[in-house]
């Protein structure tokens, strides 16, 4: 499967992915805890990577899964960077084996779009 080549963000109609990140205005706590949790996190590698290419790399907007390659054994596993998260929900839908359990931040964290 080839990669798919996007054209670059115009900065008008379309949008590079950390200044949509940035617009939300999302805050987190710095020792909150992950609200994103894995159900078996072998199913992130052996179902999602192996066959689907993991998918949750490319449909979360705000780029919080990563596919992480250790460089000694050469094998491979799924950082959630739950930092960036701006809790959109998209994992918790769209993920094909529905590994991913959203749960609610703690607090008044999340999205606060101050223009709408």
């Amino acid at each position: 499967m080839s990669e798919i080549n996007y054209p670059k963000p115009d900065g008008i109609i379309t949008f590079d992915r950390l200044s949509s990140v940035y617009l939300t205005n999302t805050s987190h706590r710095e020792n909150q805890p992950n609200h994103l949790k894995l159900k078996n996190k072998d199913t992130a590698i052996e179902v999602n990577y192996d066959v689907y290419r993991s998918p949750e790399v490319r449909y979360c907007p705000a780029g919080v899964y990563e596919i992480i390659e250790d460089s000694l054994s050469g094998n491979n596993r799924l950082q959630i960077n739950s930092q960036n998260c701006i809790h959109c929900k998209t994992c918790d839908i769209k993920d094909p084996t529905q590994n991913i359990k959203w749960c609610p931040p703690e607090g008044e964290s999340g999205p606060n779009y101050s223009r709408m």
